[in-house]
């Protein structure tokens, strides 16, 4: 008497993650990182020569201590700026986990000292006035808080809330560098009144709508990654075919 044994392939557990897309999968991290090495070759060299004349912002007389924290500040934002862009890729994150862990610490022990808590020294000294001091306080308080949940949320091993934490906290990294678009975005919006509004004076010009593009290039893309957790990426999640079991 003989049997016959048949032998199937073994079956894929129904929660097993599905393997993270090829890079060219995910074609919008070639803006991001072009948009990143854009604003920071833009931002950073006048900050090399430790030079306060240089600087692109005003630099007030008191506290003596005000452009070492902002160089601080501008240097470890650089770094984290470009952490973000291997955070983000599904492919490197699937490719080689262990640099997604390092990099995502370093992006927190080196963001909370020398990013975070400089932000909040320096916002009060703002040279635009108490809206935008305002606004770049609660930047600093949101990006600190957001930092710290998720990784707090990584340590418990709560993964998605951890991604959903630290991709607010991205967002908000990356305010710095979208003010920069929306502040020119507004002087265009406003450019008919300035000789009515203005005087001419477009220095008075910007002044005026500085508190708002501070408002806006953190609160828009902050709006826009609630809406997507909320609604869009459940709706990309249901519409992918279920994998055979067997």
């Amino acid at each position: 008497m003989s049997t016959n044994t048949a032998t199937t392939a073994p079956e894929r557990g129904p929660n097993r993650p599905r393997p993270d897309p090829r890079w060219w999968e995910r074609p919008w991290i070639v803006p991001l990182t072009l948009f990143s090495l854009v604003f920071l070759l833009y931002s950073v060299p006048p900050y090399l020569s430790l030079d306060p004349a240089t600087s692109r912002l005003p630099i007030p007389e008191h506290p003596s201590w005000y452009y070492p924290v902002l160089v601080t500040h501008i240097f470890s934002g650089t770094l984290l700026t470009l952490l973000v862009i291997v955070q983000v890729w599904p492919w490197m994150r699937g490719r080689y986990p262990a640099v997604h862990r390092w990099t995502g610490r370093v992006y927190v022990m080196v963001g909370i000292p020398l990013l975070g808590i400089p932000a909040l020294l320096i916002s009060p000294y703002s040279s635009t006035g108490t809206s935008t001091q305002i606004s770049n306080t609660v930047w600093a308080l949101l990006w600190l808080s957001f930092t710290v949940t998720g990784y707090v949320m990584a340590r418990r091993r709560r993964f998605a809330d951890h991604r959903e934490w630290m991709l607010r906290s991205f967002v908000l990294l990356y305010a710095i560098g979208f003010n920069r678009v929306v502040i020119v975005l507004l002087v265009l919006v406003a450019l008919p009144r300035l000789d009515t509004a203005y005087d001419g004076d477009l220095d008075a010009l910007i002044f005026g709508i500085a508190p708002a593009s501070s408002f806006l290039s953190w609160l828009l893309p902050l709006l826009f990654v609630e809406w997507w957790l909320k609604y869009r990426r459940p709706r990309r999640r249901a519409r992918r075919p279920a994998r055979p079991t067997a």
